[in-house]
Order: structure tokens, then C-alpha cells, then sequence
């Protein structure tokens, strides 16, 4: 036989190293969703990572807990026939301190897949554009859920440990998770749609911030030269242009809140069903956005 046949030959054996096929269950798109959205979960407030990623989220938890369980005490000790601060009231005071975990915690979710890109790694799973943005948005909104919640619930606990009335408070918690709930979405949905435009987490931190922050003020402003001047009509219409004075003017319309504007100049249910409105439009638009974005990146 000549020689270079001998080499095809050789060339063409197959050699067994051992991998045996798979026969186990195969788990799919829903296990691949809830397996993201737990990690994500998790992630959002340092569990299963370094030591030093559990402390900025950990400790903006204690400090938007503390002002609650002081306001139980206050109220237990004092006897008080109701609690010092409305269960609605409560996250728009902490506005600062949401926003700052906020700005931590939503570019920490995305801006490192970004990053690394390891978007197409998971694409290259049975897992879709619509899978990643759904667990990501499900996983910042239940931490931010369970930030802005958990004081809240310490409050009920304490006014049903003063001997509060049990129907009047079960319906002003519930109203307070209402609003808890709507501001968890909308947040949820405008900082990752900023974090997820730069894969540089410092640049989408100082970004998320900037858009809470400086709206806010650049409103609360707007809104006082208007009380200033009597033009209480435009106080209400002004508050449509920040997140947390929309949800503001939809818990004042809707949940029995009292406004935080200027001269208590909320909206009435006329103007608080466009409050409703701008409210869902933004949480439908963020997902859309985000939607938009991943199909682009994950190619």
C-alpha cells in the first residue's frame, strides 16, 4: 500500500474520548427565566457574591428601615392614636435613599453582561431577548419591592402592637404597597433602560442618578415658583415631568395619599387618570425599550 494512503487512512480514524450522550431532562426556556431572575435577584443585594458587594445594598436596607421603627416607638411609647407618617408618604420621604440603591443595583444587573459580553452567551441557550429583559426587569423591581415594602410592614406590625384600628390601618398598608409596588416598576424600568445603554457601571450609576435626582428637583423648583406666583393649576400638571412626583400625584388621585406638593396641590381624579396614564406608559415604554435594546446587543 503506498504511504500517503496509509496517512489518509490515519487521518480518518475517529477516536473515542468518552462523551456519552445526554438523556436527562432538558429544563428549557422557563427554568433558564426563573434561574436568571433568581440570580439577578440575589444579585441586587450581594448574596452569593464578594463580601464588599453586600454592604452598600445591606446598609441602604437598614437605613430605609430604621426611620420606621423609630416612628413604631415613638407611637408605642407615646400611646398615639395614629402613626406619625402615612404608609404612602414613607417612600416619598426615602425618595433619596431608593434612589440611590436605585442607581447601585440596576447597572450592577445589566452593565456587566454588557461589559464582558456575555449577552450572546446566553442567547446561544434556550433563552431569548424577551427572556433576559423579562427576568432582569422582574429581579430589580422585586428588590426595589422589597426595599421600599419592608418598612412598611414593620409599621402595620408596630400600629397593630399600639392597638391601632385594625380596618383602618390594614387599608392604609394596603394602599402604601399599592404605591410601593408602582414605584418598584417604574423605577425598575427607567434605570435599566439607562444602565443598559453603557456597559460602563460607574457611567450608568452616575446616569440612573442624575435622572432621579435632577428631575426631582428641577420640578419640586418649577412646581414652588408656581405655587409662589398662585398658579396652583400648573402645580399638579408640573409633577408629570419626574418619576417620583408621578407617582406622587397617582397615589394622591387614587391610594387616599396627601400630596407632597407645594400647598398640597395634587391632582384630582380628572388629572390623576393622565398621572395613571403617563405612569404605565413609562413602565410599558421601558420594557419596549429594553426589549429593543437586547435584540440589537445580543446579536
Amino acid at each position: 500500500m503506498p504511504p500517503e494512503t496509509t496517512t489518509q487512512q490515519r487521518a480518518d480514524v475517529i477516536h473515542n474520548i468518552g462523551y456519552r450522550h445526554y438523556d436527562g431532562p432538558r429544563l428549557g426556556r422557563a427554568y433558564a427565566r426563573r434561574s436568571l431572575f433568581s440570580q439577578s435577584l440575589r444579585g441586587a443585594y450581594g448574596l452569593g457574591r464578594s463580601a464588599r458587594s453586600k454592604v452598600a445594598p445591606m446598609l441602604l436596607a437598614a437605613v430605609m428601615c430604621v426611620p420606621a421603627i423609630i416612628l413604631v416607638s415613638v407611637t408605642v411609647v407615646t400611646k398615639g392614636d395614629q402613626l406619625p407618617v402615612q404608609y404612602t408618604r414613607y417612600a416619598i420621604i426615602m425618595q433619596a435613599v431608593i434612589g440611590l440603591y436605585t442607581a447601585a443595583q440596576a447597572p450592577q444587573s445589566v452593565s456587566r453582561d454588557l461589559r464582558f459580553k456575555t449577552i450572546p452567551l446566553y442567547f446561544s441557550r434556550p433563552i431569548e431577548a424577551v427572556d433576559y429583559v423579562t427576568a432582569k426587569f422582574a429581579a430589580m423591581a422585586s428588590a426595589l419591592f422589597a426595599l421600599t415594602a419592608a418598612p412598611l410592614v414593620i409599621m402595620y406590625a408596630g400600629a397593630l402592637l399600639a392597638k391601632l384600628d385594625f380596618a383602618d390601618q390594614t387599608k392604609s398598608f394596603a394602599q402604601g404597597l399599592v404605591s410601593v409596588l408602582l414605584l418598584s416598576l417604574l423605577f425598575a424600568g427607567i434605570s435599566l433602560v439607562i444602565a443598559a445603554l453603557t456597559p460602563r457601571r460607574g457611567f450608568g450609576v452616575a446616569a440612573v442618578i442624575a435622572v432621579l435626582t435632577i428631575s426631582y428637583g428641577a420640578v419640586s423648583t418649577l412646581q414652588a415658583i408656581a405655587y409662589d406666583q398662585a398658579n396652583t393649576g400648573a402645580v399638579s400638571w408640573i409633577g408629570l415631568f419626574s418619576p417620583i412626583t408621578v407617582i406622587d400625584g397617582v397615589q394622591t388621585a387614587f391610594l387616599g395619599a396627601s400630596s407632597a406638593f407645594p400647598g398640597g396641590y395634587g391632582p384630582g381624579t380628572g388629572a390623576g387618570l393622565v398621572y395613571l396614564l403617563v405612569l404605565l406608559g413609562l413602565i410599558a415604554g421601558s420594557y419596549g425599550l429594553l426589549l429593543r435594546r437586547y435584540r440589537k446587543v445580543g446579536l
